[in-house]
């Protein structure tokens, strides 16, 4: 079993977008995601990231004082199965760009979301632990690693179109 021990953040002005641009090894890739099970115990995702297509299985949030660790489980499968599985998943299927950028020993995901999320710009950071301490980007904003409202698999029940803002 890997742990998944993730911090996510907004982002607070547009300066992600230069180092997205300029920063040696930053890319980005459109991605295309659904559960199958969004329930927070046992959540099952199908995603297309690019060209390549993974099934990943994540466990309910627990840990020590963040609470940010989970189980996951994830395995390539091919991307015409994860496109069959797509048409399976709960609607409304989120819809990104993820732009990978390195920032002193870590690289940010910077998710800007689309269709029902449009406007959703989130920041991740993974961990080893809990209290790993990591180098915060200028652009880098409130952290949201609590409110449950950013987590995709709740975006597709609550699409951010649809928050009172």
């Amino acid at each position: 079993m890997g742990i998944e021990i993730e911090r996510k953040f907004l982002v607070a002005n547009e300066g992600w977008r230069q180092d997205a641009e300029n920063t040696p090894g930053a890319h980005s890739t459109l991605m295309c995601q659904g559960y199958l099970s969004s329930n927070a115990d046992r959540i099952v995702r199908v995603r297309i990231d690019g060209e390549q297509a993974f099934l990943t299985i994540k466990g309910r949030a627990q840990g020590g004082i963040d609470n940010i660790s989970r189980g996951e489980w994830e395995y390539p499968i091919p991307v015409a199965d994860a496109q069959d599985l797509l048409k399976l998943c709960e609607q409304p299927l989120i819809e990104k760009t993820r732009y990978r950028i390195p920032h002193e020993g870590h690289v940010w995901e910077v998710d800007e979301f689309f269709a029902e999320n449009a406007g959703l710009i989130v920041a991740e950071v993974e961990l080893e632990s809990e209290q790993q301490a990591f180098a915060r980007p200028a652009w880098l904003g409130e952290e949201v690693s609590h409110d449950k409202r950013y987590a995709n698999a709740n975006l597709l029940r609550h699409p951010f179109s649809q928050w009172d803002k």
